[in-house]
């Protein structure tokens, strides 16, 4: 506890120093950190509950380790990365949310039975969206939850929860990693080719010539020993005959090109939106996956344009106009999306594959407790059940009881063979 209260003390001590300057106490710099500031409020406060109940050495153990994990989640979530604070807000998550659900599995095992035994199903709300179906810890879980619920709980049962709790919350760990690593892979690759874009557009503005994106499409009337060249930064009319078009290549040709691919890449960015779902994770991977389409587009529509003027495309090698030129480079931009939609889906799977729940039809292991809840509620009303051994029939169901036959009307009911004897010693 002493970690955590000199946590929250250097926080006041900040607090203190800005309202005597005359400052307005600062506000959590991002939602996450103040969603972490609230949850830790109150863990601190079911801490200091557990503090108040009568100590042992174990329950000693178990609250200092409880306040470490909460002091280095609030010195986290108040740590400020400065000039390093774009690419260390993942390190700060980390460290949050990890130490606060280590220090959740520590006040779990502080907890009473009562208390366990009321948070069993939320543990397994927990185990069966992060662990594997064919987990030991979740399929003896599943075997246990009734006799957790109803009162019967050992020992055993307690640490098994316990287990259970800890393994879901380092599942759902990995799948948050595995989120933070696509993430930084998409930003990677954002950057490496944003890099190589602004390496073209450099080249061609000192070196026009080089990658020329100039055609000649047609020469003047016949006799007028003319020719058009057509550039995407200009056209020249009525030149002389056997011009060499890269001769007229503008140093600003390349870029005209890729603003034209980045404009048709946001118009398929503003298309995809109506895909993007919003996410609880605290990883922004779908705007990660959407800003990496700009620079793509800029780089399809630079190398569509030169595939044309290389005659790489059947039938289409000379381009008529300027505004031509920049139409095909705005059309290969909004052509990078059949490559850039593989890597959407791929990011959509993966947010997915957070907390994903059970994908059967028919849940087993909510049929199971079902099975168990009829099965209790059949001894308290005295049914004996099929499962119980009350009587199968042909094909292995209960034997149903025929009902009371019912007499016709106008008909008395012939006598049982007690009320016969009476009345033959009447």
């Amino acid at each position: 506890m002493a970690t955590s209260e000199a946590a929250r003390e250097r926080t006041w001590a900040r607090t203190r120093r800005r309202l005597e300057a005359g400052l307005s106490p600062r506000r959590p710099r991002s939602p996450w950190r103040a969603r972490a500031k609230t949850r830790l409020a109150y863990l601190e406060v079911q801490l200091r509950r557990e503090q108040a109940k009568p100590p042992s050495d174990d329950r000693e153990a178990l609250i200092k380790g409880t306040a470490v994990h909460l002091g280095n989640a609030c010195s986290a979530a108040d740590e400020s990365f400065g000039w390093r604070r774009l690419w260390s807000s993942s390190t700060a998550q980390e460290g949050v949310w990890s130490n606060l659900r280590s220090a959740e599995v520590l006040l779990f095992q502080l907890a009473s039975d009562a208390e366990v035994a009321g948070r069993a199903s939320e543990v397994m709300a927990l185990v069966k969206r992060h662990l594997d179906k064919d987990d030991p810890q979740r399929v003896s879980l599943v075997q246990r939850i009734r006799h957790i619920v109803s009162g019967e709980m050992t020992l055993p049962d307690r640490e098994l929860l316990t287990r259970a709790l800890d393994s879901a919350y380092t599942a759902l760990d990995a799948e948050l990693a595995r989120v933070r690593s696509l993430r930084n892979i998409l930003w990677t690759a954002t950057f490496v080719v944003l890099a190589g874009v602004a390496g073209l557009a450099v080249y061609g503005w000192f070196h026009p010539q080089s990658l020329s994106l100039c055609f000649a499409p047609q020469f003047g009337p016949v006799g007028a020993g003319g020719m058009d060249i057509v550039c995407p930064s200009k056209d020249y009319s009525n030149e002389p005959a056997g011009s060499v078009p890269s001769s007229f290549a503008q140093s600003r040709d390349i870029l005209t090109v890729e603003i034209a691919g980045l404009a048709g890449a946001a118009f398929t960015v503003i298309a995809s939106l109506r895909r993007i779902r919003g996410t609880s994770a605290p990883y922004m991977l779908p705007l990660a996956s959407a800003v990496l389409k700009f620079p793509t587009g800029a780089l399809s529509a630079f190398l569509g344009v030169l595939l044309i003027r290389g005659a790489f495309v059947p039938g289409l090698s000379d381009l008529d106009s300027r505004a031509q030129v920049l139409a095909w480079a705005a059309a290969f931009g909004a052509a990078q999306h059949l490559v850039t939609r593989l890597v959407d889906d791929r990011a959509q799977m993966t947010l997915s594959e957070v907390g994903r729940p059970t994908d059967s039809a028919v849940d087993p292991e909510n049929a199971a407790v079902m099975e168990g809840s009829a099965h209790e509620e059949a001894w308290t009303n005295g049914t004996p059940t099929a499962r119980d051994g009350g009587g199968e029939g042909a094909h292995g169901g209960p034997v149903k009881e025929a009902p009371p036959e019912q007499p016709e009307p106008g008909r008395r009911r012939p006598a049982s063979a007690g009320q016969s004897g009476e009345v033959s010693r009447a």
